[in-house]
This record gives structure tokens, sequence and C-alpha cells, in this order.
């Protein structure tokens, strides 16, 4: 048992960002509106800029922590990251000033490096083979996460709005110390790699990283899927506000629905389809489950349909680990805190664009000037975004990465 510590304290990392997250997605309109005296259309505008400038800050730094994890390794760089995110927690739950949650949102972006060094340290343990099952895991404890957070946001939120902060501010800290007695170092001397700042940025990262054979498409798409997927975290809580009166109760239990499920599929279901489907065609078919999810909550007008499609759209989970599993098998083990540095960049550039453009969507189409009322208006933009990737993986080879072709299923 104690030497899987390491393993269990890295996924139980990625546990706790998700339960960070969770725990204040149902109090975040309240709160933006408590301190910024706002409406829920103009709330869901703030909340859309605080997400970016996040987002903005990972973009730029994503690549950088990415390097140096590569070079003085994984443990210290996580290790500083989660005693920041409790830090950042703290200073967002003593905002009463919308500048102070900017200066919270930008020092949680700066040191939000613990995705890209998980999946770094994923990358060092696991087989070839492995990879994209076991990227699977970290998504499986993202979805408890989503389950714990949720709910306990809604249990704090009936103690104040700021509750929830501090509740995440203790988890993240009692995780730093956890780690600091029990995770060992993965990066040997073998792997080690000198620091760069040509490459310790997004656009130098891009341009080694996209020499690899085969990866500047698979970059794109996971790019693109990104934006589309970022559409939950943006507006789910406004979409449920405004389309279905939701409380930050009911909004709890839903996400926490989708976390239940989101933490099967990614924990067992993508093991068992990887037995049967490679991982391009394991990508087609979370792509595909992520298009029926978007158009389904486009148009829906009843709350229970929201609940009936969570299952559906959550079997798209599978897309993006096998996505990062073929690309891990691209990279060389010590360009793996690179890619995956990388790929944390291209979220945070995703996690930037799409809440401006869908919470901007949103507050267009709820507005009584305008001639549509349609709520779920962002979620048809992700569904076309969701196309466009099950299009571009069709020209994605298998003998790029060393896939092993599978006919169980017809699926090209």
């Amino acid at each position: 048992m104690l030497k899987n510590l390491p393993l269990v304290f890295v996924l139980v990392t990625v546990t706790i960002d998700a339960i960070g997250i969770g725990i204040i997605i149902p109090v975040m309109p309240d709160l933006i509106k408590e301190v910024g005296k706002a409406s829920i259309a103009d709330a869901a505008l703030w909340g859309g800029m605080l997400a970016a400038s996040f987002s903005l800050m990972q973009f730029l730094c994503g690549p950088m922590v990415g390097n140096l994890s590569d070079r003085y390794g994984r443990r210290p760089v996580l290790l500083i990251s989660l005693l920041f995110m409790a830090l950042d927690y703290i200073i967002m739950g003593i905002a009463h000033l919308m500048v102070l949650l900017f200066i919270g949102r930008l020092v949680g972006g700066i040191t939000a490096s613990t995705p890209a060094t998980v999946g770094a340290y994923i990358a060092d343990i696991s087989k070839p083979e492995d990879k994209a099952k076991n990227f699977g895991l970290i998504g499986a404890c993202f979805g408890v996460g989503f389950v714990l957070g949720p709910l306990f946001g809604a249990v704090f939120a009936e103690f104040g709005t700021r509750v929830p902060f501090f509740v995440a501010a203790i988890i993240a800290f009692a995780n730093f110390v956890l780690g600091y007695f029990v995770l060992p170092e993965t990066v040997t001397d073998d792997i080690r790699r000198p620091f760069k700042w040509k490459r310790a940025n997004p656009v130098g990262s891009l341009y080694h990283i996209g020499k690899l054979p085969g990866l500047k498409l698979l970059l794109l798409i996971f790019f693109l899927i990104q934006i589309a997927f970022a559409v939950y975290p943006a507006i789910w809580s406004f979409y449920g506000i405004e389309r279905f009166g939701w409380d930050p109760t009911l909004i709890g239990i839903s996400l926490a629905c989708y976390g239940v499920m989101l933490a099967f599929i990614q924990g067992w279901f993508i093991r068992f389809i990887l037995k049967y489907l490679t991982e391009k065609q394991t990508v087609i078919f979370g792509f595909f489950f992520e298009v029926i999810g978007f158009l389904g909550y486009g148009f829906i007008e009843e709350q229970i349909y929201a609940f009936i499609l969570i299952p559906i759209s959550a079997l798209g989970a599978v897309g993006i680990p096998a996505l990062q599993g073929i690309m891990s098998r691209i990279a060389a083990p010590n360009q793996q805190g690179e890619l995956q540095g990388l790929l944390t960049s291209l979220t945070s550039l995703a996690f930037i664009l799409s809440p401006l453009i869908m919470t901007g969507v949103f507050y267009l189409f709820v507005d009584p000037e305008f001639p549509i009322y349609l709520p779920g208006a962002p979620f048809l933009c992700s569904a076309f975004v969701g196309m466009v990737c099950f299009g571009l993986i069709q020209f994605v080879k298998e003998s790029d990465y060393g896939g092993e072709r599978k006919y169980y299923f017809s699926l090209k």
C-alpha cells in the first residue's frame, strides 16, 4: 500500500483540484452579484472575465511550469502549486471588491500547474500502451471531485457565500502537507532536460513540440475540443438559473450527477472500450457523444431532460484522455513535462476564449430586447466546434503513433 502512496497522492491532487473548482461554482453567481452589485446577465459577463483572467495566466505560464518540472522535477513544482492554490482561495474568500477577485484569479492562474505536472507524472510511470487509460484515471478523479465539490459548495453555501472558498483553501493546504511527506521524484538524471527560456513559453513550446510527426493536427483538435468543453464551467450555473430557475443546491446536485458519470466513464468505461477500440476510434466515439450532449442542452426547456442528457454527454469524456494518450506516445520521455505544459497552455487559451465567447452569446440570447430567446445558444456553438473536431480526427493516421488497429467496431 505504501508504495502506491505517490500515485494515490497525485490522483487525490486531481480530485482536490476538482473539488476546489466545483465547490465555488454553485456560489460564484451569487458572489459576483454581491461584490459587483450586478444582475444575473451582468454577473455572467463578469464570470467570463474572471475565468478568462485565470486562464490567461495559466496559458502564459503553463509551458514554463512544464519545462521547470522536466528540469527540477515534478515534486517541487506540484507542492508549490498546491500552496499557492490555497492562497488563491483565501483571497477569493475575503474579496469585497471585484479587483480582489481578479487578483485571486491571476494568482491562481500563475500557479495552476497541477494538471500539467500530474499529467507528466502519470506519463513518467506508465507504459506506452497504458497511457490513455491512466490519463482516464485523472479524468475519473476529476469526476469524483466534481461530485464532492458542488455538493460541498451547496452545503457550505448555507453558511454564507464565502465559506466554500475557505473550505477549499483548507483542503488544498492539507494535500500540500500530505504530498510533502509521501511524494517521491520521478525525474531522474536519465530524462532530466535543461531549462531553456526559449522553450518555456507557449510559442517556443508549440514550435519544438509541434515538430514531432503528426502532432500539429492533434494539438489543433485538442485545442478546439477544449473550447467546446469549456462551455460547461463557463455557462452551467447561469444557464441553470436562467432556463430552469435553479438555486445553488440544484446547481450543485446537477454537477454532482455529471461528476458521478465522469468518474465512471473515465475510471472504468474507458478501460473497457480501449479493449475493443484504438485510441483514435475512442476519440471519435467520445466526440460523437459530446456533440449529442451539446445539441441537447441547446434546445431543451425542461429540467428533467437536463438530467437525462448527463449520462449521454458524459460518454464524450473518453475522447480527451484518449487524445492525450496518442500525443504522449509520440513525445519522448524527456518531453513529457513540456508536452503536458503545452496542453495545459492550450487548455488555458481555450478557457480564455470560450468563457468570453459563451457568456457573450448567453448575454445576447437572454437579453429581453433580442428577438430570439435561447439560453442554450452557447451549447449550440460548442456543438458546431465539436463537429469540426469530429471531422479533423479522421485525418489522423494511426501509424504516426503506433496505434494497433482493432476491428470489433467499424469506426474509421
